[in-house]
């Protein structure tokens, strides 16, 4: 097996992220993953950190927080880079570093997030005088006239009309969000013909669960150049259409690119010589397989994807390099009383602490590994649900470390 300049093992946001960027800057990229990774479940906007001031709220973060570690030239460059991937895929993103833009919600709430698809950037949505909010039959989670009674006291101005429409779907069996956006997929012209119906004018907004396709924004063009209003795309429970429109994205730019996939590959140790990370192992039926490369990264995830386990409780380790895992010691620590309470969870600041190249480090602040950078939601020191910063810790932790 030819030696990678670079492995990647995770194909998550951050694993994505961070192949993209190493294969852009001309390296040889692997990518290892066990799993599909987590974008179809995420809703496909990008947020950095729940603050009206982001910078500023990033500057009196402490010292261990991951961010402090990236630096917000990372979270700058990471949100315009992953821009550019998205709109290679026809899948244009609106937004920054820093901005507060609205999408519509599942229950009808507005939800301000950095990064956003075009077809769920709601900023518009206040300038409407009528808005049509369009249901599914046979849809699931998705509450039409619950959207337009909640819109309604923010924006109590506005004149709301609810409408369901039926696209014959599945026989009337009942479909989530990513049934409908499948099998609209190149057939749209019937959702465009009831749409067109509503006889909506430039001065009106259509909302519409996220069901405009699976690929970039080609069902959403077909659709929206037949109407003169303008269609916003609401959040969904998961699966989600606009998450996996963003995995596709990235997979499109990183197959095009020659990075090589390796699926259901799970590593199970690195091969180490002093500092150097020099390959890793990955479990085979027959026997185990050597990948060698110059450098790793590490996206494995947390808790919820097995990056990070713990079998004893007050004994969580990282299962591939054994890392040290910082968390809160003491059960009296590890959770708040209140599962949503007005604080971080203990738990969730579990996680492995690096230094600012992301190596990862010891209790004394001794670096481990020279070679190997560890991003998203390996990293430890902040409650990410909780400063709603999952996403921006993704990029911006991928971006660095592959810029290394």
């Amino acid at each position: 097996m030819k030696t990678s300049d670079v492995i990647v093992i995770g194909g998550g946001l951050a694993g994505l992220m961070a192949a993209a960027v190493a294969v852009g800057r001309g390296q040889k990229v692997t990518v290892l993953t066990y799993g599909s990774g987590s974008l179809p479940l995420a809703s496909g906007a990008i947020d950095f950190i729940n603050a009206k001031s982001p910078e500023a709220a990033i500057k009196d973060l402490p010292a261990h927080h991951p961010y402090k570690k990236i630096g917000t030239k990372a979270l700058d460059s990471a949100a315009k880079f992953l821009i550019d991937i998205a709109a290679k895929a026809n899948l244009p993103y609106n937004g920054k570093f820093g901005a507060q833009i609205p999408i519509v919600t599942a229950v009808g709430t507005l939800k301000y997030s950095a990064l956003v698809p075009e077809s769920m950037d709601a900023s518009t949505l206040a300038d409407k005088k009528k808005i049509f909010v369009v249901g599914i039959t046979g849809l699931k989670d998705f509450y039409p006239k619950m959207i337009a009674d909640n819109l309604k006291k923010i924006f109590p101005d506005k004149t709301f009309e609810v409408i369901q429409i039926d696209l014959n779907l599945l026989g009337g069996r009942d479909i989530t969000c990513m049934d409908a956006a499948q099998l609209l997929t190149d057939n749209e012209q019937q959702l465009a013909n009831e749409l067109k119906a509503l006889n909506a004018t430039a001065d009106d907004a259509i909302i519409l669960p996220p069901i405009l396709g699976i690929m970039g924004n080609f069902s959403r063009d077909v659709v929206k150049t037949q109407l003169r209003a303008e269609i916003f795309e609401t959040t969904c429970l998961p699966p989600s259409p606009p998450g996996m429109r963003l995995q596709r994205a990235f997979m499109k730019f990183l197959q095009s690119s020659g990075v090589k996939f390796f699926e259901n590959s799970k590593v199970v140790r690195g091969v180490v010589e002093g500092k150097k990370v020099t390959g890793v192992v990955v479990e085979n039926v027959v026997r185990e397989k050597i990948f060698p490369a110059k450098k790793v990264i590490l996206a494995t995830g947390g808790f919820y994807s097995g990056g990070i386990k713990m079998r004893d409780f007050d004994n969580p380790r990282e299962p591939i390099f054994d890392l040290p895992v910082f968390f809160p010691e003491g059960a009296e620590n590890w959770s708040n009383p209140q599962l949503f309470s007005d604080k971080p969870q203990g738990f969730a600041l579990t996680g492995i602490f690096t230094n600012e190249n992301l190596n990862p480090i010891d209790k004394d602040g001794k670096v481990l590994y020279d070679n190997l950078h560890v991003v998203g939601a390996n990293l430890g020191g902040c409650d990410k649900i909780f400063e709603r910063s999952a996403g921006g810790i993704a990029i911006a932790s991928a971006y660095k470390a592959a810029t290394i």
